[in-house]
């Protein structure tokens, strides 16, 4: 379903999903007449478990662009907004929101360290131990340097990791994330080019160090991904199978934590854009989804993945 089916913007990409209580969804996106617009603004809808409510601002930066919400609900129930403004990302400056009753009220934007910005575009993890990390990433001229981000203490306080850019290949961004069967932490991100393909990164220290990134089988045409592993132990991705454009966009499946995929559904097949994904699972175990619909809508799947469980 689309989250709106009209609304007081033209564009609207980069959406982000949290469920703050069981069966019940916030999802926010960033909005206006084009991606860069002056006008452009962070947006935000309430699933109650059969419809969305109205889209609401929830960010803005006057006479600048707001970029990619991340949200994410801690251990401790804190929930977490964050999101970015400025021209364009190499000179960006991030924000934060928390909220301690699930989105209905919220705190003042405050403004993280130069450089820092939590999370820049999929949701973070936490460990059994409470620690948060968050894939983050620097873009400048010819550099794309990825990175995770640490907080010990609930979101407040940021450690950055090494860069684990592709050897010689500055063209990384936007890790995903998720534990493994052996405590490792595995990080998937867009690749720009050379590679175009998902590349892969792995911890053992949870999540201060990582290895240099190696291209996987999985193409990629720049654009951003995200992954679950679930419950029953299987990891999934959604990304969009093609070294070039942003159609289909596209489920697969792992059982040996990612080490090899198999594609296993497929959730847009026409032209256009469909991008941008956000992915968790729900207190019932269901796969929730939102992505960019051509530019002009977000649109929210769910999807159980039980039913590719051979």
């Amino acid at each position: 379903m689309f989250i709106f089916e009209k609304a007081p913007f033209k564009s609207c990409h980069a959406s982000t999903v949290v469920e703050h209580e069981p069966g019940k969804l916030l999802a926010a996106w960033f909005g206006g007449d084009r991606e860069g617009a002056p006008n452009v603004q962070i947006w935000g809808s309430t699933f109650d478990g059969s419809r969305w409510s109205e889209p609401a601002v929830l960010g803005t930066e006057p006479g600048q662009p707001c970029y990619n919400p991340v949200y994410l609900k801690t251990a401790r129930g804190t929930l977490h907004l964050w999101y970015k403004a400025g021209p364009k990302p190499d000179n960006w400056t991030a924000f934060v929101r928390t909220s301690a009753d699930s989105g209905k009220t919220w705190t003042k934007p405050e403004m993280l360290p130069a450089g820092f910005y939590g999370p820049v575009r999929a949701k973070p993890i936490q460990l059994a131990s409470g620690v948060i990390l968050a894939g983050t990433s620097v873009e400048s001229y010819e550099n794309w340097t990825p990175y995770v981000d640490r907080s010990a203490d609930d979101g407040r306080t940021w450690k950055r990791s090494n860069g684990f850019n592709v050897p010689g290949r500055f063209n990384q961004i936007q890790p995903a994330l998720f534990e493994a069967k052996d405590g490792r932490v595995v990080a998937l991100m867009r690749s720009r080019r050379n590679p175009r393909s998902v590349c892969r990164s792995e911890s053992t220290d949870g999540g201060e160090t990582f290895t240099p990134a190696e291209p996987t089988e999985l193409p990629n045409p720049d654009s951003g991904i995200d992954v679950v592993k679930t419950r029953a132990g299987d990891v999934f991705l959604i990304y969009n199978p093609t070294p070039v454009g942003r159609t289909p966009i596209s489920l697969a499946r792992s059982t040996d934590d990612g080490r090899t995929w198999k594609k296993v559904a497929d959730l847009e097949t026409e032209p256009g854009e469909f991008s941008y994904p956000a992915m968790i699972q729900s207190a019932r175990g269901t796969l929730e989804i939102t992505y960019t619909w051509k530019r002009t809508h977000i649109k929210h799947v769910s999807v159980d993945p039980g039913k590719f469980r051979g």
